[in-house]
């Protein structure tokens, strides 16, 4: 099969796009021809060595994936040859074919494409769980979400407005933000051209924000945890401006704030239960027209280090897709 093989850490134009050896699914294991695998902001971390864990090189990148089961392994009852699916895996998702844990795969409706269907999982799970579970986040509740126009960024806006709060977009362009006005942000703030500590607080009448979602990290993190509310929550997502921020301590306990870390990623794995919950209840608004991913471009798998470098140069818009022909 072909794929794209990272044989050393670093920039995407060091990937290989190359004929490897065909797999084999083992005991609780699905094999899936890929027809489609997003790319997120952590696969451009991983072939950098930057991300929490390291994958043993060589290793293929991508996680995010929908396709067609070719071969299950021992144990899998509930998926049989020739079911579309959609799922998430560690690593291996940029290639023709890819191993899946069973637990981490799920039936795709038929009326989600298969761009859709590997736009799906990984961007709202995180956002669900990170609203949910973690902020338990409450109708009437002001949540503000830096990077909204991202992937998971707008997964956030959108679920947001579902679960009944007022939501605050905040990005670096007017075009982007607003693409969250289109997906139902309530109001927005470009941070480039504003104060960010200060529109927070001026959107919601001097209280803050009861709940921040932040993809971004960078200097914006500190401001917007200073325009939390009293009992707000900060919920660490990510760090897409590509610094990690250093947070005085001391503003958790002027304000009785909470600062939350979010990794869908290992959640799923631990959880597997739950978030097989969250997963039919983001099925079930997707089933109503309720939820949408945002394409932004398709590229073919041999052009995968080009989508790569769209991600690190902030230019996409919702999400990018590697689509097998």
């Amino acid at each position: 099969m072909k794929a794209i093989v990272c044989e050393e850490f670093g920039l995407p134009a060091t990937l290989q796009y190359k004929e490897v050896a065909s797999l084999k699914p083992k005991k609780d294991e699905v094999l899936v021809r890929v027809s489609a695998c997003s790319v997120n902001f952590p696969d451009t971390l991983i072939i950098q060595g930057l991300y929490q864990f390291k994958p043993t090189l060589p290793f293929i990148p991508g996680s995010d994936i929908a396709g067609i089961v070719k071969e299950v392994g021992e144990n899998v009852t509930a998926l049989k040859v020739g079911d579309a699916v959609f799922g998430f895996a560690m690593n291996g998702g940029f290639a023709e074919e890819v191993i899946v844990q069973s637990n981490a795969i799920f039936p795709k409706p038929e009326n989600m494409d298969f761009p859709i269907a590997a736009s799906f999982l990984m961007a709202y799970g995180t956002s669900y769980h990170a609203l949910k579970d973690r902020a338990k986040l409450q109708k009437g509740e002001t949540l503000v979400v830096l990077g909204a126009s991202g992937g998971v960024g707008l997964a956030a806006v959108q679920l947001g407005k579902l679960m009944g709060a007022k939501v605050i977009a905040a990005a670096s362009t007017d075009e982007k933000l607003a693409l969250c006005k289109h997906y139902g942000a309530d109001l927005t703030i470009n941070y480039e051209k504003e104060d960010l500590k200060k529109r927070i607080k001026e959107l919601t009448d001097g209280k803050g924000a009861d709940v921040i979602y932040d993809p971004v990290g960078g200097h914006n993190t500190e401001q917007a945890l200073r325009a939390t509310a009293w009992e707000g929550r900060l919920l660490v997502v990510g760090f897409a401006a590509g610094t990690i921020p250093k947070i005085p301590l001391n503003l958790t306990l002027l304000k009785g704030c909470q600062i939350m870390g979010i990794f869908w990623g290992s959640f799923a794995m631990q959880f597997p239960k739950k978030n097989y919950q969250n997963t039919m209840e983001l099925m079930q608004w997707f089933s109503q027209g309720k939820l949408k991913p945002h394409i932004h471009q398709i590229f073919p798998l041999k052009e995968t280090a080009k989508a790569l470098e769209e991600m690190m140069q902030r230019k996409v818009k919702g999400k990018i897709v590697i689509q097998n022909q």
